[in-house]
């Protein structure tokens, strides 16, 4: 299970609308085997096949804080059916916003529809971190970043930032 680079913003990958999938197969599951991995690697509680260069909808999940009791979640083609109208405030980061953090207001439940690792319809009622971790993650698949829930200046601060931070991180040392 090889790891997989995880894009940067500002990247226009990140901003594209992932593509539903067809059906659960083991070379999908192979992809969410590796996406965990990479994941658990950065580490992160989420990421999204857009993340990774793969525009599919597509999300893993695990907001556990044991690390002997791993509880991931593989969502395919999810979808809120409901979010609460009372809300709840998180500081959230982003795997593509690497350093970066800000306090993000989201309803505070929501229950969605998706396929398991098995290709399983299944429900889900989630609130808390899992709600928000979920929400975060499906914006992701819809082209949107928390940081498009900030103002316009703090936004660009930290697309300013990031286009530095690439620049060292993609410099070649010989």
């Amino acid at each position: 299970m090889p790891t997989k680079k995880i894009i940067i913003e500002p990247d226009p990958i990140l901003r594209k609308k992932s593509e539903s999938l067809e059906k659960v197969d083991n070379e999908l599951r192979k992809l969410m085997d590796d996406m965990l991995k990479t994941m658990y690697a950065a580490p992160g509680i989420g990421l999204a096949a857009v993340q990774v260069g793969i525009l599919k909808r597509l999300i893993v999940i695990d907001v556990s804080k044991d690390d002997n009791k791993k509880a991931p979640l593989f969502l395919v083609n999810p979808q809120i059916i409901y979010k609460s109208k009372n809300t709840s405030i998180h500081e959230e980061g982003c795997l593509s916003l690497p350093g970066h953090f800000a306090e993000i207001e989201r309803p505070s439940e929501c229950h969605i529809d998706y396929l398991d690792y098995n290709g399983k319809k299944k429900n889900l009622k989630a609130d808390g971190l899992l709600s928000t971790c979920i929400q975060h993650e499906i914006d992701h698949l819809d082209g949107v970043l928390f940081v498009d829930y900030l103002s316009k200046l703090k936004k660009d601060m930290i697309i300013k930032k990031l286009k530095k931070y690439k620049k060292e991180v993609d410099k070649v040392i010989i």
